[in-house]
């Protein structure tokens, strides 16, 4: 009760429980960078005075780096120490992009038309984020929202024996659920995050994010609000993504680009989502159809990785290395 009154101060406090307005130091943790999970413990803790809350806000202060200045040479070795990048499958997809397409701690959007391999670069990941983190795995679960119906897991298990691990432990370490509306969506992110405070997960998959967003709102009277609501998405993928140093990966669908038409550019589309999408995400990775059996991953934006592009193609077993 004391929990759920701290997170809703409109709610009444029954006589003999704790105050709400007692837990507003208490809050002030979570900006620290202290987890969901450690706050929840704090607020059914009964008679934390002031004085006492400010010490443990004080002593968060000089173990968290959040709102605190650091050396660049002190950023780099946290990153080495902290951050993992997850395979594809694909050697020259690893290669593009520093050594793995999934990075924790980094939402990757991946966008382009159907049959581009989207979707099965995302089951791919799935089972090499439970590989060692020695053979370019995560060492960690998944957790997979599908807003299309996309998931399949026949073909993570088909992939699982590519890479020689149990099919049916590598099912089990795959948290799955499906979401009709964007409302959902948002609800199943904050219950993954209760998950993420007990278990190892290293790997969260939206595939895709902006599909409930379109069927939810329509037009351009709803855009304002759409975009809004897709900015808290965003935001709440973010801070998943850093607190649980977790690899986000998210597909995204393609509209015709109306401008793009007056150019000479190859390939006149653009993903959906406007500017929220494409400042919240960390990178950005364009997926075409080339010949054949080829699919190109293209880099478009990157705050470490140069423009460029990599061939793969898609096979029984996944996301594999394409050749000619």
């Amino acid at each position: 009760m004391a929990v759920e009154a701290a997170l809703n101060p409109g709610m009444e406090v029954a006589e003999g429980e704790v105050e709400v307005d007692d837990f507003n130091d208490l809050n002030r943790l979570g900006e620290l960078g202290i987890g969901a999970g450690a706050l929840a413990k704090l607020y059914a803790v009964k008679g934390l005075s002031e004085a006492k809350a400010e010490k443990m806000i004080e002593a968060a202060r000089k173990i968290t780096s959040v709102g605190s200045w650091q050396s660049g040479t002190d950023c780099m070795l946290r990153r080495q120490r902290e951050i993992v990048r997850i395979t594809c499958g694909s050697s020259a997809v690893d290669q593009l992009l520093g050594g793995g397409l999934a990075e924790t701690k980094c939402i990757t959007e991946m966008y382009g038309e159907f049959r581009t391999g989207k979707t099965q670069l995302c089951h791919t990941l799935c089972v090499t984020t439970q590989l060692p983190i020695a053979d370019g795995g995560g060492a960690g679960k998944v957790a997979f929202v599908d807003t299309e119906g996309t998931f399949r897991p026949e073909r993570v298990r088909a992939i699982a024996a590519r890479f020689n691990l149990d099919p049916d432990a590598v099912l089990d370490n795959i948290l799955y659920a499906r979401a009709y509306t964007h409302e959902a969506q948002l609800d199943l992110l904050a219950a993954i995050a209760a998950k993420m405070v007990d278990e190892p997960f290293k790997l969260l998959v939206v595939d895709s994010i902006m599909a409930n967003f379109r069927t939810d709102f329509v037009g351009r009277g709803e855009l304002s609000e759409r975009q809004q609501k897709l900015g808290v998405m965003m935001a709440a993928l973010k801070k998943l993504s850093e607190e649980f140093n977790v690899a986000v990966i998210i597909t995204n669908q393609v509209q015709s680009d109306p401008g793009g038409g007056m150019t000479f550019v190859q390939d006149p589309k653009k993903p959906i989502g406007g500017h929220v999408l494409a400042h919240a995400s960390t990178q950005r990775l364009f997926l075409r159809k080339g010949k054949g059996e080829q699919r190109v991953v293209k880099v478009v934006d990157s705050p470490c990785l140069a423009e460029g592009e990599a061939s793969f193609a898609v096979s029984d077993v996944g996301v594999v290395d394409y050749k000619e």
